[in-house]
Formats: C-alpha cells, structure tokens, sequence
C-alpha cells in the first residue's frame, strides 16, 4: 500500500483557495457589542486540528462565557479519545452537549437543535455569553441559522440566536497537515485502538463504523480488514479529506452571506 497513493492531500500539491487574511479580535469591544445586545453569542469554528477549542476556551474566560459544543460526535458518552474531547483543556469553563447520549444511539440535528435551544437559554438567563464551539457545519447552523430547519421537525426561529457573532480559527494547508498527522500520532498513543474496543463490547460494530473516521477505520482494524499500519494511513488520509469537507462548508456560509472573522489559533 502506497502512501503517497493514499494521502493526495499532502505538500506538493498545489493549494486550495487563497486563505482569508487573519484578523485580530477586539475582545473589550466584542463584550460591548454582546452587552448592547449587538450579538446574543459567539461561534468560534474551524476545521479539524485548528486550534478552535482552545481559542474558545480562552474567549469564553475573557467574555465570562460556557461553552456550547456543535460536535456531531461528542455527544456520546464514552467516545472521547476518536472524538478529540480535551475536557482538561476546558478547565473551570462550564461546557454542554457533550456527553449527553449514550455512544450506539442514533442522534439527529433536531434531537441536537432543541438540546442547543435549551442550554442557550439556560446560559443566558444566568447572564453568561453563550460561545458556540464546533466543527460540524450542520450543527453550528442548526443552532446558528435555524431558519433553515424551520420546515418539519425544525424548532422556531425564536427559541435560537438571534445574531452570532462567528470566529473561524485559520491555519495554512500545510500546517493544517502536520496538525492532523500529529494529532493522530498522539490519539494512537493514548489509547484510541484500546478505546474502541471497550466500546466494541457494547455497541455493535455497525454503529460504530456508521459514526466515521476514528471509529470506522480502528472497529474495521479490530475486525481484521487492515494491518496496523494501513488502518493508520487510511485514516490519516480520511481525516484530510474531512477537514476539506470543513473548510468548503465554511468558506459557502460565507458565499451564502454570513460574516466569519478568520484568525489564528492561540499558541499554547
């Protein structure tokens, strides 16, 4: 199996679309704007291996926020390594809609939109700034732009954000890269292949496989389909292309009218 073959998105290969130009946000302003009622949250988003959820952690400090996830995946309980919880990294910041279902369940954006509905309005009647943090295109617009669920099972635009204010966490193509395949490295060796299998004796291993990338290439490793070492290169090179998939749904928000201020990741 060759890796090259396997992994087209890798330097070398001519870059996407220009990046946007970073920008650097006035947070003292950003809080005027939120008490003035200017915005009623923030939404702090990016492709996989950004950086955005530490930028959203420390927004949420400096704001006096809680973090709202819009994660398709960290929802379930007992995926946290494959899912990239970091809840260390959350520290005294009060978080929601992670682990609110059992893993092996099948959980749909209107099961999420009216979770998100009922903890926006829970932070803000105790007067925290709600900072929206997530990966997963259709969540953040479930929770952001609910006018576009309001057909069949989609909650009133009322019961959502009013006005969001969106940051985007930037990084280069190649950058973008190296984080992931670090990233991946690192998961590895906290026990990702060991997480999945303890998952695997309770949920079925079609569930599993359904919720993608980590979950999918280590339950097909477990069952003998891959060596190590193909699992790793398959996944690697599924993950590239899912941040891929990111960065388009976020770069058609924008075509489609919605502001997002790109900046870089805070160095931690």
């Amino acid at each position: 199996m060759n890796r090259t073959e396997l992994l087209p998105d890798r330097p070398g290969i001519p870059p996407m679309a220009k990046m946007p130009e970073p920008e650097v946000i006035d947070v003292p302003a950003l809080a005027r704007s939120l008490a003035a009622g200017e915005y009623d949250c923030v939404c702090v988003l990016g492709p996989t291996a950004s950086g955005k959820t530490h930028y959203a952690v420390e927004l949420a400090k400096a704001l006096g926020g809680e973090i709202l996830s819009a994660d398709s995946r960290q929802v379930y309980k007992g995926m946290d390594i494959g899912t990239g919880k970091d809840l260390v990294e959350y520290g005294d910041v009060p978080y929601h809609l992670i682990d609110i279902v059992p893993a092996g369940e099948k959980y749909n954006i209107y099961q999420y939109q009216a979770a998100f509905a009922a903890a926006f309005a829970d932070v803000r009647r105790r007067g925290a700034v709600p900072v929206i943090c997530g990966g997963s295109g259709l969540y953040i617009e479930a929770a952001t732009r609910g006018y576009k669920f309001e057909k069949g099972n989609g909650l009133p635009e009322s019961l959502l954000p009013r006005s969001t204010y969106y940051v985007g966490t930037l990084v280069s193509r190649e950058e973008r890269v190296a984080r992931i395949d670090r990233r991946l490295t690192e998961r590895l060796k906290e026990g990702l292949v060991e997480e999945v299998r303890g998952l695997m004796e309770t949920v079925p291993a079609d569930d599993l496989i359904y919720y993608g990338l980590e979950y999918k290439f280590v339950t097909e490793y477990l069952q003998g389909k891959y060596t190590y070492e193909e699992m790793e290169i398959l996944l690697s090179n599924a993950i590239h292309q899912f941040a891929k998939r990111q960065m388009t749904w976020f770069r058609g928000m924008e075509r489609d009218g919605v502001k997002i201020h790109w900046v870089l990741p805070i160095q931690k």
